[in-house]
């Protein structure tokens, strides 16, 4: 009898529990990663949900990292010009959206900067960073623009010796490709973050709504200029206060303008980008980024892109928030 009656009391128990906040996270892309979901009784436990995470990332990694020799892009970008390599299907998704980018900004996004990334120090062949010499860039924007790729069936082709960095999209990438998989998992309420890049779908067990601080672009502390609350989208920032180097008194940035060979060179600090898909906010953030402050927000509005702008301004900074911005927010 004593036996049935605990029986019954933990059954009582079990039923009686609510929904719990579960965190995991671990490192990612060179940086890391981090979950928060809301895990219903008879929910996923944070060990499943971690191992198809990684599981996730480490196909990303596979793909995209060009600090591995085996990775595919890596494989891509040691073949010469006019050859042909056969690609997973998602990585020609990402290379048709990054020409894409790159048609819309004539060029100033591009996919194909890798040789300047290493040429300026911020790249995996770099020996440091550096202001390079002419004649080096001269030869190395050479290797570099959109116009040289084409997909041929499952092959990305290149007639021209170019090399691909996915750094501005690859992040994005990733947490649609975790939203998707967290859902599979029964996961109705979380919010994702890796490398910086967020998305958040439903809301906390109390009811309240996932919220997001954007900071203000500084590099001595971690200020919030603002806090948003976030449901069904991504938040991706861009900005030029984290990668960078200075010499002889400038200050050069891990964001180039393809065009130009070389950093960009404006008072746009920071753009913020919200949309429903991650790897959508994690391009468009950067493509602004290089327009600057003028071009980037003729852009942002032209489009209806839901973004933020924070410009350098005598003695401090200046945000502007898009209409799209403001109604993403109220979700109107």
């Amino acid at each position: 009898m004593r036996t049935a009656l605990l029986f019954i009391l933990m059954l009582l128990t079990a039923c009686n529990q609510g929904p719990t906040l579960e965190r995991l996270g671990g490192p990612a892309m060179g940086s890391s990663y981090s979950i928060q979901y809301v895990r219903e009784p008879g929910g996923p436990a944070p060990v499943q949900v971690q191992a198809a995470v990684e599981t996730i990332l480490q196909g990303i990694d596979q793909h995209y990292s060009t600090y591995r020799g085996d990775s595919a892009v890596s494989q891509f970008n040691q073949l010469p010009g006019n050859q042909c390599l056969a690609l997973p299907s998602d990585m020609l998704e990402l290379v048709t959206f990054g020409q894409h980018l790159a048609e819309q900004s004539d060029g100033a996004f591009d996919l194909t900067v890798e040789p300047l990334l290493d040429l300026w120090g911020f790249g995996p062949q770099a020996r440091h960073e550096q202001v390079p010499e002419p004649q080096a860039l001269a030869n190395a924007r050479l290797r570099v623009g959109y116009q040289h790729l084409r997909i041929e069936g499952q092959a990305l082709c290149k007639d021209a010796p170019v090399q691909l960095d996915f750094n501005s999209i690859a992040a994005g990438h990733a947490l649609d490709l975790i939203a998707a998989r967290l859902r599979a998992m029964g996961i109705a309420s979380f919010i994702a973050e890796v490398t910086g890049e967020l998305k958040a779908v439903g809301g906390k067990p109390d009811g309240s709504p996932w919220r997001i601080a954007l900071e203000l672009p500084r590099e001595d502390r971690q200020i919030a200029r603002q806090v948003i609350p976030v449901n069904g989208l991504g938040v991706s920032t861009s900005g030029d206060y984290r990668h960078y180097f200075e010499q002889n008194g400038r200050r050069y940035s891990h964001t180039f303008d393809a065009r130009l060979g070389r950093p960009v060179d404006h008072d746009l600090a920071a753009v913020t980008v919200l949309d429903a898909s991650a790897l959508q906010a994690d391009g468009y953030s950067t493509l602004l980024l290089i327009l600057g402050p003028e071009r980037g927000w003729d852009f942002a509005i032209a489009h209806d892109l839901a973004a933020v702008l924070v410009t350098r301004a005598e003695g401090g900074f200046v945000s502007r928030a898009t209409p799209a911005f403001e109604r993403a927010l109220t979700g109107k």
